[in-house]
Protein backbone atom coordinates (compact mmCIF):
# COMPACT_ATOMS: atom_id res chain seq x y z
CA UNK A 1 0.00 0.00 0.00
CA UNK A 2 1.51 3.07 -1.34
CA UNK A 3 0.80 5.63 1.56
CA UNK A 4 3.85 6.95 2.90
CA UNK A 5 3.27 10.56 1.32
CA UNK A 6 0.01 10.95 3.27
CA UNK A 7 0.96 10.07 6.71
CA UNK A 8 4.36 11.52 6.30
CA UNK A 9 2.34 14.42 5.91
CA UNK A 10 -0.06 14.49 8.18
CA UNK A 11 2.71 13.91 10.54
CA UNK A 12 4.67 16.80 8.98
CA UNK A 13 1.69 18.91 9.41
CA UNK A 14 0.93 18.17 13.28
CA UNK A 15 4.94 19.29 13.75
CA UNK A 16 4.59 22.51 11.49
CA UNK A 17 0.86 23.50 13.26
CA UNK A 18 0.45 24.42 9.55
CA UNK A 19 0.04 22.76 5.90
CA UNK A 20 2.49 21.59 3.87
CA UNK A 21 3.83 24.56 1.57
CA UNK A 22 5.02 22.31 -1.15
CA UNK A 23 3.80 18.90 -2.55
CA UNK A 24 5.35 15.45 -1.07
CA UNK A 25 6.66 12.57 -3.40
CA UNK A 26 8.27 10.20 -1.46
CA UNK A 27 10.06 6.58 -1.69
CA UNK A 28 7.08 4.67 -2.75
CA UNK A 29 5.97 6.67 -5.03
CA UNK A 30 3.13 8.51 -3.16
CA UNK A 31 2.58 12.19 -3.42
CA UNK A 32 0.26 14.63 -0.47
CA UNK A 33 -0.35 18.55 -0.52
CA UNK A 34 -0.85 21.15 -2.75
CA UNK A 35 -1.07 21.07 -6.25
CA UNK A 36 0.75 23.04 -8.99
CA UNK A 37 4.32 24.27 -8.19
CA UNK A 38 7.42 22.40 -7.25
CA UNK A 39 7.27 18.95 -5.74
CA UNK A 40 9.96 17.69 -3.08
CA UNK A 41 11.25 14.48 -3.41
CA UNK A 42 12.06 12.01 -0.70
CA UNK A 43 13.92 9.46 -2.88
CA UNK A 44 14.35 6.83 0.16
CA UNK A 45 13.77 6.70 3.78
CA UNK A 46 17.37 7.95 4.32
CA UNK A 47 16.31 11.75 2.99
CA UNK A 48 13.95 11.29 6.50
CA UNK A 49 16.36 10.02 8.71
CA UNK A 50 19.04 12.91 8.00
CA UNK A 51 16.04 15.19 8.56
CA UNK A 52 15.16 14.19 11.90
CA UNK A 53 19.28 13.34 13.24
CA UNK A 54 19.87 16.58 12.15
CA UNK A 55 16.53 18.42 12.26
CA UNK A 56 17.05 21.98 11.12
CA UNK A 57 18.64 23.39 7.68
CA UNK A 58 22.45 21.23 8.10
CA UNK A 59 19.84 17.83 8.57
CA UNK A 60 18.35 19.01 4.92
CA UNK A 61 21.53 20.13 2.86
CA UNK A 62 22.78 17.11 3.98
CA UNK A 63 19.88 15.01 2.33
CA UNK A 64 20.24 17.60 -0.76
CA UNK A 65 24.05 16.94 -1.16
CA UNK A 66 23.52 13.39 -0.95
CA UNK A 67 20.66 12.93 -3.64
CA UNK A 68 18.61 11.89 -0.93
CA UNK A 69 16.49 15.09 -1.28
CA UNK A 70 15.69 16.46 -4.90
CA UNK A 71 13.14 18.86 -6.58
CA UNK A 72 10.76 18.40 -9.10
CA UNK A 73 10.28 21.97 -10.23
CA UNK A 74 11.61 24.88 -9.82
CA UNK A 75 14.48 25.19 -7.76
CA UNK A 76 13.95 28.77 -6.71
CA UNK A 77 10.09 28.49 -6.11
CA UNK A 78 10.65 25.36 -4.15
CA UNK A 79 13.20 27.80 -1.37
CA UNK A 80 10.71 30.10 -1.58
CA UNK A 81 7.59 28.69 -0.36
CA UNK A 82 9.61 26.38 2.09
CA UNK A 83 11.05 30.04 3.59
CA UNK A 84 12.46 29.18 6.89
CA UNK A 85 12.57 25.43 7.05
CA UNK A 86 16.29 25.50 5.08
CA UNK A 87 17.50 29.33 6.07
CA UNK A 88 16.55 30.76 9.04
CA UNK A 89 18.80 29.70 11.91
CA UNK A 90 17.64 27.87 14.60
CA UNK A 91 17.69 29.71 17.93
CA UNK A 92 18.23 27.14 19.93
CA UNK A 93 20.92 23.97 19.09
CA UNK A 94 20.08 20.83 18.72
CA UNK A 95 22.17 18.20 20.61
CA UNK A 96 22.48 14.86 18.24
CA UNK A 97 20.89 12.19 19.36
CA UNK A 98 22.00 9.05 20.80
CA UNK A 99 21.80 5.78 19.56
CA UNK A 100 20.75 4.16 22.79
CA UNK A 101 16.99 4.31 24.05
CA UNK A 102 15.19 7.39 23.46
CA UNK A 103 17.29 8.32 20.42
CA UNK A 104 15.76 10.91 18.56
CA UNK A 105 15.27 14.37 17.61
CA UNK A 106 16.10 15.78 21.26
CA UNK A 107 14.77 19.84 20.37
CA UNK A 108 11.39 18.34 18.91
CA UNK A 109 11.20 16.03 22.18
CA UNK A 110 11.30 18.69 24.38
CA UNK A 111 6.94 19.44 23.59
CA UNK A 112 5.05 16.90 24.96
CA UNK A 113 2.60 17.80 22.27
CA UNK A 114 4.53 16.76 19.16
CA UNK A 115 6.10 13.41 20.83
CA UNK A 116 3.32 11.10 19.03
CA UNK A 117 4.19 12.88 15.41
CA UNK A 118 7.90 12.46 16.01
CA UNK A 119 7.42 8.61 16.52
CA UNK A 120 5.69 8.46 13.95
CA UNK A 121 7.92 9.98 11.53
CA UNK A 122 10.64 7.84 13.18
CA UNK A 123 8.80 4.66 12.42
CA UNK A 124 8.46 5.94 8.80
CA UNK A 125 12.19 6.47 8.55
CA UNK A 126 13.18 2.52 9.97
CA UNK A 127 15.86 1.57 10.28
CA UNK A 128 16.97 4.15 12.38
CA UNK A 129 20.33 4.51 12.12
CA UNK A 130 22.34 7.37 11.91
CA UNK A 131 23.31 8.12 8.51
CA UNK A 132 27.04 9.53 7.76
CA UNK A 133 27.15 12.92 6.08
CA UNK A 134 28.40 13.22 2.18
CA UNK A 135 31.78 13.55 2.23
CA UNK A 136 31.79 17.31 0.83
CA UNK A 137 31.32 18.38 4.24
CA UNK A 138 34.51 20.60 5.69
CA UNK A 139 36.68 18.05 7.77
CA UNK A 140 36.84 19.74 10.98
CA UNK A 141 40.40 20.35 13.05
CA UNK A 142 40.64 21.57 16.48
CA UNK A 143 42.24 24.98 17.43
CA UNK A 144 41.05 28.24 16.90
CA UNK A 145 39.26 29.84 13.95
CA UNK A 146 41.20 32.32 11.74
CA UNK A 147 44.72 31.44 12.03
CA UNK A 148 46.85 31.51 9.33
CA UNK A 149 46.33 28.01 8.50
CA UNK A 150 43.31 27.42 8.92
CA UNK A 151 42.22 30.68 7.05
CA UNK A 152 43.94 28.57 4.25
CA UNK A 153 42.75 25.32 4.58
CA UNK A 154 38.83 26.87 4.62
CA UNK A 155 39.77 28.61 1.04
CA UNK A 156 41.50 25.33 -0.48
CA UNK A 157 38.13 23.78 0.87
CA UNK A 158 35.98 26.36 -1.82
CA UNK A 159 38.21 27.58 -4.12
CA UNK A 160 40.53 25.01 -5.49
CA UNK A 161 37.59 22.35 -6.96
CA UNK A 162 39.27 22.95 -10.15
CA UNK A 163 39.17 26.07 -12.29
CA UNK A 164 37.39 24.45 -15.16
CA UNK A 165 34.35 23.80 -12.74
CA UNK A 166 34.75 27.71 -11.94
CA UNK A 167 34.66 28.12 -15.53
CA UNK A 168 31.67 27.24 -16.29
CA UNK A 169 29.86 28.55 -13.35
CA UNK A 170 31.10 32.18 -13.75
CA UNK A 171 31.70 32.03 -17.20
CA UNK A 172 34.44 34.34 -19.38
CA UNK A 173 35.29 37.21 -16.69
CA UNK A 174 36.16 34.98 -14.00
CA UNK A 175 34.71 36.83 -11.02
CA UNK A 176 33.42 35.28 -7.91
CA UNK A 177 31.62 38.49 -6.44
CA UNK A 178 28.32 40.40 -7.21
CA UNK A 179 28.49 41.97 -10.52
CA UNK A 180 26.69 45.68 -11.83
CA UNK A 181 24.19 45.47 -13.67
CA UNK A 182 22.47 47.45 -16.22
CA UNK A 183 18.66 46.07 -17.78
CA UNK A 184 18.87 43.95 -20.26
CA UNK A 185 23.09 43.89 -19.74
CA UNK A 186 24.95 40.14 -19.82
CA UNK A 187 26.59 38.80 -17.55
CA UNK A 188 30.04 39.59 -18.86
CA UNK A 189 29.07 43.14 -18.74
CA UNK A 190 28.26 43.18 -15.63
CA UNK A 191 31.03 41.88 -14.49
CA UNK A 192 33.29 44.18 -16.58
CA UNK A 193 31.01 47.10 -15.21
CA UNK A 194 31.64 46.29 -11.45
CA UNK A 195 35.71 46.05 -11.85
CA UNK A 196 35.68 49.28 -13.63
CA UNK A 197 33.34 51.04 -11.25
CA UNK A 198 35.94 49.76 -8.13
CA UNK A 199 38.52 51.42 -10.36
CA UNK A 200 37.19 54.57 -10.81
CA UNK A 201 36.34 54.54 -7.25
CA UNK A 202 40.11 53.95 -6.01
CA UNK A 203 40.93 57.16 -8.68
CA UNK A 204 43.26 54.59 -10.66
CA UNK A 205 45.93 55.93 -12.51
CA UNK A 206 49.53 54.67 -14.43
CA UNK A 207 51.82 54.06 -11.96
CA UNK A 208 49.63 53.58 -9.18
CA UNK A 209 50.59 50.49 -7.10
CA UNK A 210 47.07 48.41 -6.21
CA UNK A 211 47.33 45.67 -3.78
CA UNK A 212 44.00 43.58 -4.59
CA UNK A 213 43.45 40.99 -1.66
CA UNK A 214 41.70 37.88 -2.22
CA UNK A 215 42.48 38.45 -6.33
CA UNK A 216 41.00 35.12 -6.78
CA UNK A 217 41.99 34.46 -10.49
CA UNK A 218 43.16 37.50 -11.46
CA UNK A 219 40.29 39.84 -12.89
CA UNK A 220 40.58 42.74 -11.01
CA UNK A 221 44.11 42.80 -11.35
CA UNK A 222 43.91 42.08 -15.06
CA UNK A 223 41.26 45.10 -15.82
CA UNK A 224 43.35 47.71 -13.63
CA UNK A 225 46.65 46.82 -15.30
CA UNK A 226 45.21 46.61 -18.97
CA UNK A 227 42.40 49.54 -18.93
CA UNK A 228 44.13 52.27 -16.23
CA UNK A 229 48.03 50.94 -16.54
CA UNK A 230 48.53 50.12 -12.66
CA UNK A 231 50.74 48.20 -11.09
CA UNK A 232 48.92 45.41 -9.34
CA UNK A 233 49.92 43.06 -6.34
CA UNK A 234 47.36 40.48 -6.13
CA UNK A 235 47.00 37.93 -3.40
CA UNK A 236 45.60 34.75 -2.51
CA UNK A 237 45.73 31.45 -0.50
CA UNK A 238 44.66 29.43 -3.07
CA UNK A 239 47.09 27.67 -4.91
CA UNK A 240 44.80 26.73 -8.36
CA UNK A 241 43.27 30.25 -8.12
CA UNK A 242 47.34 31.42 -7.97
CA UNK A 243 48.56 28.77 -10.96
CA UNK A 244 45.11 30.36 -13.23
CA UNK A 245 45.86 34.28 -12.59
CA UNK A 246 49.46 33.49 -13.50
CA UNK A 247 48.95 32.04 -16.95
CA UNK A 248 46.09 34.83 -17.80
CA UNK A 249 48.72 37.65 -16.59
CA UNK A 250 51.80 36.00 -18.89
CA UNK A 251 48.81 35.60 -21.59
CA UNK A 252 47.80 38.75 -22.04
CA UNK A 253 51.76 40.34 -22.05
CA UNK A 254 51.20 41.96 -18.45
CA UNK A 255 53.70 40.41 -15.98
CA UNK A 256 55.54 43.99 -15.81
CA UNK A 257 52.51 45.54 -14.49
CA UNK A 258 51.01 42.47 -12.51
CA UNK A 259 52.35 40.18 -10.11
CA UNK A 260 50.20 37.26 -8.11
CA UNK A 261 50.99 35.81 -4.91
CA UNK A 262 50.06 32.77 -2.74
CA UNK A 263 49.86 35.06 0.39
CA UNK A 264 48.05 36.01 3.80
CA UNK A 265 47.27 39.46 3.66
CA UNK A 266 49.12 39.50 7.40
CA UNK A 267 52.03 38.84 5.77
CA UNK A 268 52.21 41.69 3.09
CA UNK A 269 55.10 44.15 4.33
CA UNK A 270 56.16 46.23 1.06
CA UNK A 271 53.72 49.03 1.63
CA UNK A 272 52.86 51.65 0.84
CA UNK A 273 50.74 51.09 -1.35
CA UNK A 274 48.36 54.35 -3.26
CA UNK A 275 44.92 51.81 -3.38
CA UNK A 276 43.95 48.66 -1.89
CA UNK A 277 41.03 46.32 -3.34
CA UNK A 278 39.21 43.95 -1.37
CA UNK A 279 35.79 42.26 -3.19
CA UNK A 280 34.43 39.61 -1.83
CA UNK A 281 37.25 38.85 0.83
CA UNK A 282 36.24 40.13 4.27
CA UNK A 283 33.58 37.47 4.53
CA UNK A 284 36.67 35.34 4.88
CA UNK A 285 38.34 37.33 8.03
CA UNK A 286 35.98 36.44 10.65
CA UNK A 287 34.73 38.81 13.36
CA UNK A 288 37.68 38.12 15.89
CA UNK A 289 40.30 39.19 12.65
CA UNK A 290 38.31 42.38 11.47
CA UNK A 291 40.26 44.59 13.67
CA UNK A 292 43.59 43.33 12.51
CA UNK A 293 41.73 43.31 8.96
CA UNK A 294 41.25 47.17 9.17
CA UNK A 295 44.20 47.79 10.72
CA UNK A 296 46.53 45.96 8.15
CA UNK A 297 44.98 47.58 5.10
CA UNK A 298 45.38 51.35 6.43
CA UNK A 299 48.86 50.16 7.45
CA UNK A 300 49.86 49.06 3.71
CA UNK A 301 47.79 52.62 2.44
CA UNK A 302 49.80 55.67 2.20
CA UNK A 303 48.59 59.22 3.13
CA UNK A 304 45.42 59.84 0.85
CA UNK A 305 45.32 56.04 -0.66
CA UNK A 306 41.98 54.82 -1.07
CA UNK A 307 40.30 51.41 0.13
CA UNK A 308 37.51 49.88 -1.32
CA UNK A 309 35.87 46.95 0.88
CA UNK A 310 33.13 44.72 -1.11
CA UNK A 311 31.59 42.85 1.30
CA UNK A 312 28.24 40.83 1.73
CA UNK A 313 26.65 41.99 5.02
CA UNK A 314 23.49 40.37 7.35
CA UNK A 315 20.76 41.86 8.77
CA UNK A 316 21.56 42.90 12.70
CA UNK A 317 20.29 40.63 15.17
CA UNK A 318 18.05 42.23 17.67
CA UNK A 319 20.78 40.63 20.31
CA UNK A 320 24.00 40.18 18.67
CA UNK A 321 25.51 37.30 21.44
CA UNK A 322 22.36 34.76 19.58
CA UNK A 323 24.37 34.99 16.10
CA UNK A 324 25.19 31.61 15.16
CA UNK A 325 27.65 31.39 11.76
CA UNK A 326 24.86 29.37 9.12
CA UNK A 327 25.35 25.99 9.61
CA UNK A 328 25.17 24.70 6.19
CA UNK A 329 27.42 27.38 4.68
CA UNK A 330 30.08 26.64 7.47
CA UNK A 331 30.00 22.56 6.90
CA UNK A 332 29.99 22.53 2.95
CA UNK A 333 30.43 25.85 1.18
CA UNK A 334 32.72 28.78 4.04
CA UNK A 335 34.12 27.04 6.52
CA UNK A 336 34.68 29.97 9.08
CA UNK A 337 32.84 31.95 7.10
CA UNK A 338 31.48 34.92 9.20
CA UNK A 339 29.26 38.11 8.00
CA UNK A 340 28.56 40.94 9.91
CA UNK A 341 26.29 44.04 9.45
CA UNK A 342 27.06 46.61 7.63
CA UNK A 343 27.20 49.66 10.35
CA UNK A 344 29.51 47.06 11.93
CA UNK A 345 32.00 46.99 9.16
CA UNK A 346 32.10 50.73 8.97
CA UNK A 347 32.55 50.73 12.56
CA UNK A 348 36.17 48.75 12.56
CA UNK A 349 36.94 50.75 9.24
CA UNK A 350 36.67 54.43 11.30
CA UNK A 351 38.66 52.35 14.30
CA UNK A 352 41.39 51.41 12.14
CA UNK A 353 41.95 55.68 11.18
CA UNK A 354 40.01 55.43 7.95
CA UNK A 355 37.93 58.02 6.60
CA UNK A 356 34.66 56.28 5.18
CA UNK A 357 33.34 58.15 2.49
CA UNK A 358 30.89 56.22 0.61
CA UNK A 359 28.75 53.51 1.06
CA UNK A 360 26.89 52.00 -1.95
CA UNK A 361 24.44 49.15 -1.67
CA UNK A 362 24.14 46.45 -4.20
CA UNK A 363 21.94 44.12 -2.82
CA UNK A 364 19.48 43.60 -6.00
CA UNK A 365 22.60 43.40 -8.38
CA UNK A 366 23.80 39.87 -6.58
CA UNK A 367 20.77 38.63 -6.07
CA UNK A 368 20.95 38.72 -10.26
CA UNK A 369 24.48 37.83 -10.61
CA UNK A 370 23.45 34.51 -8.20
CA UNK A 371 20.64 33.40 -10.69
CA UNK A 372 23.03 33.75 -13.58
CA UNK A 373 25.49 31.76 -12.33
CA UNK A 374 23.00 29.20 -11.13
CA UNK A 375 21.75 29.28 -14.79
CA UNK A 376 25.14 28.82 -16.09
CA UNK A 377 25.57 25.52 -13.86
CA UNK A 378 22.75 24.15 -15.15
CA UNK A 379 23.48 24.41 -18.24
CA UNK A 380 26.67 22.59 -17.72
CA UNK A 381 25.06 19.89 -15.42
CA UNK A 382 26.42 16.94 -16.49
CA UNK A 383 29.83 18.48 -16.96
CA UNK A 384 30.07 20.16 -13.78
CA UNK A 385 29.56 16.88 -11.57
CA UNK A 386 32.26 15.05 -13.74
CA UNK A 387 34.44 18.09 -13.18
CA UNK A 388 34.03 18.12 -9.14
CA UNK A 389 31.58 14.85 -7.81
CA UNK A 390 27.72 15.27 -8.04
CA UNK A 391 27.36 16.12 -4.13
CA UNK A 392 29.63 19.13 -4.61
CA UNK A 393 27.54 20.42 -8.06
CA UNK A 394 24.83 19.88 -5.79
CA UNK A 395 26.08 22.21 -2.89
CA UNK A 396 26.87 24.81 -5.42
CA UNK A 397 23.56 24.95 -6.90
CA UNK A 398 21.86 24.51 -3.42
CA UNK A 399 23.64 27.57 -2.04
CA UNK A 400 23.87 29.82 -4.85
CA UNK A 401 19.99 29.56 -4.89
CA UNK A 402 19.04 30.08 -1.89
CA UNK A 403 21.71 32.94 -1.42
CA UNK A 404 19.94 34.64 -4.12
CA UNK A 405 16.44 34.56 -2.29
CA UNK A 406 18.10 36.03 1.14
CA UNK A 407 19.71 38.98 -1.09
CA UNK A 408 15.86 39.34 -2.91
CA UNK A 409 14.16 38.87 0.60
CA UNK A 410 16.50 41.68 2.36
CA UNK A 411 17.74 38.88 4.72
CA UNK A 412 21.47 39.60 3.02
CA UNK A 413 22.91 42.56 1.71
CA UNK A 414 26.11 43.64 -0.23
CA UNK A 415 27.45 47.03 0.46
CA UNK A 416 30.88 48.90 -1.67
CA UNK A 417 32.79 51.08 1.03
CA UNK A 418 35.22 53.48 0.01
CA UNK A 419 37.01 54.88 2.87
CA UNK A 420 40.49 56.86 2.51
CA UNK A 421 43.60 57.02 5.27
CA UNK A 422 43.61 60.93 5.70
CA UNK A 423 46.78 62.63 5.51
CA UNK A 424 48.16 65.09 8.51
CA UNK A 425 46.07 67.88 6.95
CA UNK A 426 42.97 65.70 6.45
CA UNK A 427 42.18 66.32 2.60
CA UNK A 428 41.12 63.06 0.92
CA UNK A 429 41.51 64.27 -2.41
CA UNK A 430 37.98 63.17 -2.92
CA UNK A 431 35.48 64.56 -5.35
CA UNK A 432 32.93 67.55 -3.99
CA UNK A 433 29.90 65.68 -5.50
CA UNK A 434 29.49 62.49 -4.38
CA UNK A 435 29.87 59.48 -7.06
CA UNK A 436 31.33 61.50 -9.50
CA UNK A 437 33.64 59.08 -10.22
CA UNK A 438 36.53 60.10 -13.12
CA UNK A 439 35.55 57.87 -16.43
Amino acid sequence: MNDAAPRLAALAETLMGAPLPVRIRVWDGSEAGPLGGPILVLNNRRALRRILWKPGELGLARAWVAGDLTVDGDLFELLDRVGGLLWERDREPAPEPSAGKGAGPAALLRDPRSRAAVRGLVGLARPWTKPAPPPEEAVRRGGPRHTKGSDRRAISHHYDVGNTFYERVLGPSMVYSCAYWTPGGSLEDAQRDKLDLVCRKLALGPGDRLLDVGCGWGSMALHAAREYGVKVTGITLSGEQAAYARKRVAEEGLADLVEIRVQDYRDVKDGPYDAVSSIGMAEHVGAERYRTYAHTLYGLLRPGGRLLNHQIARRPEPDEEAYRIDAFIDAYVFPDGELSPLGTTVGELERAGFEVRDVEALREHYALTLRAWVARLEDHWEEAQRLTSPGRARVWQLYMAASALAFEHNRLGVNQVLAVRTGKRSASGMPLRAREWPA
